[in-house]
């Protein structure tokens, strides 16, 4: 995956916002809160960084291409490093991006994902009343 194609998939998900940090890293967000890093390596390759569930942080962790994220992984969270196309391609990434997404969305406070309109409910409508058959 290239920087560029990185940078224009998560733009594409809703309220995602973009801030270059960490030395030339391309930081991801939702609400603030972190969902994916992008930042070229010593071997010139896109390690991308996502959240993922506790079982995909189990199959990836030692999958090939992949492996713990540094310093959040260390700190016991459920982060994982993409650092070669290994196990996961483009379309496998994107999949994994999108679930981090969703995840740090999900983890955000009720006041936050609602003014992101990320939480709001329809309108309930009234329960109908059943008419007796006799």
């Amino acid at each position: 995956m290239t920087p560029a194609r990185f940078n224009a998939f998560c733009g594409s998900l809703p309220h995602a916002t973009y801030v270059c940090q960490w030395g030339g890293s391309h930081v991801w967000k939702i609400g603030g809160k972190v969902f994916a890093i992008g930042s070229i390596e010593r071997d010139r390759q896109l390690h991308v960084t996502f959240k993922c569930s506790g079982l995909a942080f189990e199959i990836l962790k030692g999958a090939d291409g992949c492996r713990p994220a540094p310093y959040l992984a260390s700190r016991g969270m459920l982060w994982i490093q993409r650092t070669g196309p290994g196990i996961l391609d483009d379309g496998g990434l994107e999949d994994h991006l999108r679930e981090s997404y969703r995840l740090v969305a999900a983890g955000l406070s009720r006041a936050k994902r609602t003014g992101l309109g990320l939480d709001v409910e329809p309108a309930r409508q009234p329960a109908r009343k059943r008419s007796r058959q006799t």
